[in-house]
């Protein structure tokens, strides 16, 4: 009996001895990415939304517009429009080689800026708040960025991928123009294999300068507006983020100024950008300095 024990003794010895040489214990087998916070496609919600450019979505009053063209292109930008307010909550889209090109010009505006075919009739604007308000027409995904076929062009002059910005905020050599200009920079083959970029302006309470209104039609106007740009090259990946008080600017401001890491950007956002990253990347290229992130992407 003593022999039999030794034996079985022996055995599991020798089982713990060859278990341990081949790597498989708990500590030392290949880590999986875990990605706890990602999107996730239930109901109405397209398939769209598990994209990399893709911020957290909201949800509640919400609605994700998806915009394609009939080309090999396919998505050319997405939307979140917060039904009750009226509003958007931000514009996303990718940035690459050959979706970059182009030279169709900007679609005419002469008959108004149209409403979006995608958003339900009954939360479609009824009128223009932005008419004779004061206000620009201002592009969360910009013309200039969609050059490539004009359907993809005019969906970017959609009321729903506008928000009221001052002209002295939107126009040429101001600030928000100059930080498209700075993208539009970042945009090549020897910088970027794909630029992931979200846009918006704050909307909720607290966070709006005041209220537009004409006819039965209100929107806010946002107090603050914020740009959250991916990069993904050979090198791996890197994240920056722009806060900008919406106001009236004299021209030609520093952007390093504005620059914010992606962690601080959530802070004060309440938006969970790049949710879709493996966690251990998310983690790391969101919580950066900023001097390193201006460093990383040229700026001073």
């Amino acid at each position: 009996m003593i022999d039999v024990f030794k034996k079985i003794a022996f055995a599991c010895s020798l089982t713990a001895f060859l278990t341990a040489c081949n790597g498989e214990s708990n500590s030392e087998k290949p880590q999986v990415a875990t990605n706890e916070n990602a999107n996730v496609v239930t109901g109405r919600i397209p398939q769209e939304v598990k994209r990399l450019e893709f911020p957290k979505l909201k949800g509640g009053n919400s609605i994700v517009l998806v915009h394609k063209t009939n080309d090999r292109y396919g998505v050319n930008y997405s939307t979140e429009w917060d039904t009750q307010l009226s509003a958007q909550r931000w514009s996303c889209y990718q940035m690459y080689d050959s979706n970059s090109g182009g030279h169709v010009g900007r679609y005419d505006t002469s008959s108004g800026y149209p409403n979006d075919e995608l958003l339900p009739t009954d939360y479609q604007l009824q009128s223009d708040p932005y008419y004779r308000s004061g206000f620009d027409h201002g592009h969360i995904c910009p013309s200039a960025d969609r050059q490539y076929s004009k359907e993809a062009n005019r969906q970017t002059f959609f009321l729903t991928n506008m928000q009221p910005q001052f002209k002295e905020f939107n126009q040429v050599d101001y600030l928000w123009e100059q930080m498209e200009e700075q993208v539009r920079s970042w945009n090549t083959s020897s910088f970027r294999d794909t630029l992931y970029v979200v846009k918006g302006g704050t909307i909720d309470n607290g966070l709006i300068l005041q209220y537009l209104t004409r006819g039965t039609t209100r929107i806010p106007v946002p107090k603050y507006f914020f740009v959250a740009i991916l990069c993904k090259n050979q090198a791996g990946y890197k994240a920056l983020g722009f806060w900008f008080e919406h106001k009236k600017y004299a021209k030609k401001r520093n952007l390093g100024d504005y620059v914010k890491s992606i962690d601080e950007l959530e802070n004060l956002t309440h938006i969970d950008f790049f949710c879709n990253l493996p966690d251990n990347i998310e983690s790391h290229v969101e919580n950066l300095s900023v001097d390193n992130i201006k460093r990383a992407w040229g700026l001073r």
